[in-house]
């Protein structure tokens, strides 16, 4: 138990400073922009220009009003948490910002930016199943592919040490890490045109609907999704890709049947084309019209 314990307190002592940097308490100074540096913690692949511009316009007006927590490296301090404020700051054109210095290891530093940025609501979802991997691999001390070959072991296995401790991080993430694993961990296989696809602001839901497809037919699923298709569009247009040479052959077969066994629409033909069809009937291959006659005598 000493083990999970150590985790315990490690992530407890993480979340205390997530809440001083969010609450500005502390300690706060400024250093020049020029001496901060991003950090590995950011699990953000992009950052939305949109939204992006508008922090900038907001900080252009009013400065950086919640500080970046940062700890120092070298001669350096690394960005742990506060990177969009950071890049928002350069565009306005400041020179120094608030910050709140930290001593960190790099290990707890990098565990401590993912755990902050999943806090927020717009990290989308391919991301936010990268960054959870990434804690899974750093609390059991494993790289990002064992982290998730473990992850799916323990599904199948008695609950042990390493249960204890997946079970207390997803706790602090507000989610069960059975349903991460079972529902959000295959995410990470789509194909990366869906991932960065997903990345650039697709809708997860518009997404799960394209990779349902046949591989061939995905990237003209994600073209339409892109375009503004809605989810119903393209649940239409993957179905149809479903159904079989048989079954489309099955339903034309049926659609003719009905219309030449219908008295009424024979009855309406001019001579013309009743001598049309009665030649088309004519020109039916003999195995075809043998097949035929077979079937009819087991009736």
């Amino acid at each position: 138990m000493t083990g999970r314990k150590r985790d315990v307190s490690r992530l407890s002592g993480l979340l205390s400073v997530a809440a001083e940097a969010g609450k500005a308490s502390g300690p706060v100074t400024t250093l020049p922009l020029s001496a901060l540096t991003p950090g590995p913690g950011q699990p953000r692949r992009e950052f939305d220009p949109v939204k992006l511009e508008q922090l900038t316009a907001s900080v252009r007006e009013s400065g950086v009003l919640q500080p970046i927590l940062v700890r120092p490296v070298g001669d350096q301090y690394e960005i742990v948490a506060g990177e969009r404020r950071w890049r928002a700051a350069l565009a306005a054109g400041l020179l120094e910002v608030p910050v709140l210095v930290r001593d960190m290891t790099a290990n707890d530093s990098r565990h401590f930016g993912l755990i902050e940025n999943l806090q927020r609501e717009d990290l989308n979802a391919v991301d936010e199943a990268d960054a959870k991997l990434a804690l899974v691999a750093l609390t059991l001390g494993l790289s990002p592919e064992e982290a998730r070959g473990r992850l799916m072991q323990m599904l199948r296995e008695t609950p042990d040490e390493d249960h204890q401790r997946v079970e207390h991080l997803f706790q602090t993430l507000g989610e069960s890490w059975t349903y991460f694993v079972k529902n959000k961990l295959r995410i990470l296989n789509w194909p990366p045109a869906v991932l960065d696809a997903v990345r650039s602001g697709l809708p997860f839901t518009l997404a799960a609907v394209v990779v349902s497809a046949p591989a061939e037919h995905q990237p003209e699923l994600l073209k339409l999704a892109q375009q503004g298709a809605s989810r119903e569009e393209l649940r239409q247009r993957a179905k149809s890709f479903h159904i079989s040479p048989t079954s489309q052959r099955r339903e034309g077969v049926a659609r003719l049947a009905k219309v030449l066994g219908s008295a009424r629409w024979l009855e309406r033909l001019s001579p013309e084309q009743q001598q049309a069809l009665d030649r088309w009937l004519g020109q039916m291959p003999s195995s075809l019209r043998s097949a035929v006659d077979q079937e009819q005598g087991s009736d």
